[in-house]
């Protein structure tokens, strides 16, 4: 099987298990680090007729990070494109279930089999209120009915803005720093926050760099997150 993915997280996932089978990926498809695969361009902006040029047996999309144009274009090709659609971490281990047992006929791996023991148990007591943005000019925060939303709150994490009425609201600077949070997290992606980027701009809350890779990647990773979380 021939498959192009367009999700890092998936991409990821995938060559834990078959490496060889992916022969397209993202610029965003950053690990494994030595993954030998053509590359496709960005995420909302891949580049069709190398993905055509590919010949791919399977293109694997997700509804967050895809458009849906494109997905549309491609299948217009004759091209198969699965399409994922994840707000939680358990939605993200059944989807890789079904791609595993379904989709592609390949063996579980053992991490998936791990990471539902670990993140598909009861909800823990909520310990700390973090607010999580993930952008800057505009200032752009995680709000409702998001995985990273989710796997905060799995950690006994409330993200302050999770009943926000949109899953990734506009909010002011003030709003954010004066919205009570214990914290807030400054991931390295999609908006690459530095010590010399994005904490200065907070005077009332205290401001933590986390890799957006732990919070916003769904894969094998959610192993290495719990591991952080744990201390």
């Amino acid at each position: 099987m021939r498959i192009v993915s367009l999700v890092p997280s998936i991409t990821e996932a995938l060559a834990s298990v078959r490496p060889d089978a992916l022969v397209g990926a993202t610029d965003w498809c950053t690990h494994p680090a030595d993954l030998e695969v053509t590359r496709v361009r960005g995420t909302k902006n891949p580049n069709l007729a190398v993905i055509r040029d590919l010949e791919p047996d399977l293109v694997i999309a997700n509804k967050e990070e895809n458009r849906e144009l494109d997905v549309r274009r491609l299948r217009e090709s004759g091209i198969r494109v699965e399409v994922t659609d994840i707000e939680s971490v358990p939605a993200a281990v059944t989807t890789y279930e079904r791609l595993f047992d379904d989709v592609l006929g390949w063996e579980r791996p053992d991490w998936l089999t791990e990471t539902r023991r670990l993140w598909c148990g009861p909800l823990p007591r909520v310990s700390r209120r973090v607010a999580v943005p993930i952008w800057r000019d505009p200032w752009m925060v995680v709000g409702s009915r998001t995985f990273t939303g989710d796997l905060l709150r799995r950690l006994g994490w409330e993200n302050v803005f999770g009943a926000h009425q949109e899953r990734y609201p506009h909010l002011d600077l003030a709003e954010i720093d004066d919205s009570g949070a214990d914290a807030v997290l400054l991931p390295d992606e999609p908006y690459v926050f530095t010590a010399d980027d994005g904490p200065e701009a907070f005077t009332r809350t205290p401001t933590e760099l986390v890799s957006g890779r732990l919070i916003t990647w769904y894969g094998p990773s959610l192993l290495e997150v719990h591991r952080w979380a744990a201390g």
